[in-house]
């Protein structure tokens, strides 16, 4: 992408010596991947778990809301700044720390993108047939967000779907801000819930640590870095650009959370009014809204529910696809390398030692018009609506969690090793700040995954 802010060229792209643009200043007119992790990290179980923190502890637990953004700035940052360094991909980086990572994604992946595939649907699908109740069946709504999500990406590039992701990013910005505005929140109590203070209540630690862990925590913040590519970002010369990027993104996601927690606060605290965990939960707060400042209102909600879910499911739909395909083109490129052909020198396809696919490639657009691509597309819409049909098999669902569970400690811990390594070129190697940052995610997000795989019923599953 061209230099447009007229910096003088500088050298040593990735330490190679190449000439690569002067750093550009960071502007609201480049803003573009941030909004975009932004919208599909926060999806409705993000916002209805804040709503639930809001019902039981009114404005207390805003402190940890405003946390959990911080920690998941400092874990896009680090992946955005691994691929504007080195040039290299996140998992390139990985597969760079032994096999055993490519097998742990490759596992995770597929399971998680099953499962996920048939959540994402039916989230999508529930507001739309709370708008339009006379029109079919949920099943059939969720089936239909996910075949037009398939659609979306499969025959859009990134640019497309930027400003997508952009409108509908902007329609939940206006519903959540406008229902905070509503309901009136008392400032005073929302001020003092910015002070650390736990609720007198049993495993309120765990509970704290769940909403920090929760807000907009998923693998969408290990494609960040992706995105920035696709945005065309690809050296260190957009280097602050990215890091403005990353905290509208979150201080965006803190909006969305915040606003929610005061709904929550406001409307269900003081009232006392308990809803269901999960998307049905939102369907809940419709009905309450209604009740309270009408039927305009509530639609108005839905609205915004429906773009938190859809957004949700695009970005997972093009982010995770992408990564996807990365993996898939490592792989291949490794068989490649590894053949008696590439070790004579008589031919192959890669010669021993080829990395995978650069931030160049990333950006070329050639990810997202390649198979692995597409096929991932495939497997997110398709093999999960037999879950909408008949329902979430138990093992798999156990297999899930334990897997989603594990994906955030491995993150934030294997970016920590990333980047105080040689492998990051020195300049742009973590700080003190990162350090400590990156390691209080990694042993936040060690204890959720314990706990998580402690709770499942293992007993049941043999």
């Amino acid at each position: 992408m061209a230099d447009t802010t007229g910096n003088a060229d500088t050298t040593g792209s990735h330490g190679t010596g190449e000439s690569i643009p002067g750093p550009r200043k960071s502007s609201w007119k480049y803003i573009g991947p941030g909004i975009v992790v932004a919208a599909t990290g926060v999806g409705a179980g993000d916002l209805v778990a804040t709503l639930i923190a809001g019902s039981n502890f009114g404005y207390t637990l805003l402190w940890a809301a405003v946390i959990g953004c911080l920690v998941k700035i400092s874990l896009a940052e680090a992946a955005g700044r691994w691929h504007l360094s080195t040039g290299r991909t996140l998992f390139d980086g990985w597969a760079s720390l032994g096999r055993w990572t490519s097998w742990f994604f490759g596992v995770y992946v597929v399971v998680w993108g099953f499962v996920y595939g048939a959540a994402a649907m039916s989230s999508s699908g529930l507001p739309l047939q709370a708008l339009f109740p006379d029109v079919m069946d949920l099943k059939w709504w969720a089936i239909l967000t996910g075949l037009v999500g398939l659609v979306f990406v499969w025959f859009n590039k990134y640019a497309v779907f930027e400003k997508v992701m952009t409108v509908l990013v902007g329609v939940m910005f206006v519903v959540t801000v406008y229902l905070a505005i509503r309901v009136t929140p008392n400032l005073g109590e929302a001020f003092a819930g910015l002070l650390p203070v736990l609720p007198d209540e049993k495993d309120s630690i765990l509970n704290t640590l769940g909403l920090i862990g929760g807000v907009g925590g998923t693998i969408t913040l290990a494609a960040y870095g992706y995105w920035v590519n696709a945005k065309g970002w690809t050296n260190t010369g957009w280097m602050k650009v990215m890091r403005f990027d990353n905290r509208v993104a979150y201080a965006t996601t803190g909006i969305f959370v915040i606003s929610m927690l005061f709904v929550g606060a406001e409307i269900l605290h003081s009232a006392d009014i308990a809803i269901a965990s999960g998307d049905k939960g939102l369907i809940q707060l419709g009905d309450i809204l209604a009740d309270e400042y009408g039927t305009a209102t509530a639609k108005f909600f839905l609205i915004g529910f429906f773009a938190t879910s859809f957004t949700s499911l695009i970005g997972v739909w093009h982010g995770v696809s992408l990564m996807f395909a990365d993996f898939v083109e490592r792989y291949r490129r490794g068989r490649a390398a590894a053949s008696p052909e590439a070790k004579d020198g008589r031919g192959g396809n890669a010669a021993p030692g080829e990395r995978a696919a650069s931030g160049e490639e990333v950006a070329s657009g050639t990810h997202e018009r390649s198979w692995p691509f597409r096929a991932y597309l495939l497997w997110l819409t398709f093999p999960p609506m037999v879950l909408v049909f008949q329902g979430q098999p138990f093992r798999l669902i156990i297999l899930y969690g334990v897997l989603g569970a594990a994906f955030l400690p491995f993150l934030a811990l294997t970016l920590v090793w990333l980047l105080n390594s040689s492998r990051t070129p020195a300049e742009w190697r973590n700080g003190l700040l990162s350090n400590a940052m990156l390691t209080i995610a990694g042993l936040l997000f060690v204890v959720l995954c314990v706990k998580q795989v402690w709770d499942q019923p293992w007993s049941e599953f043999f």
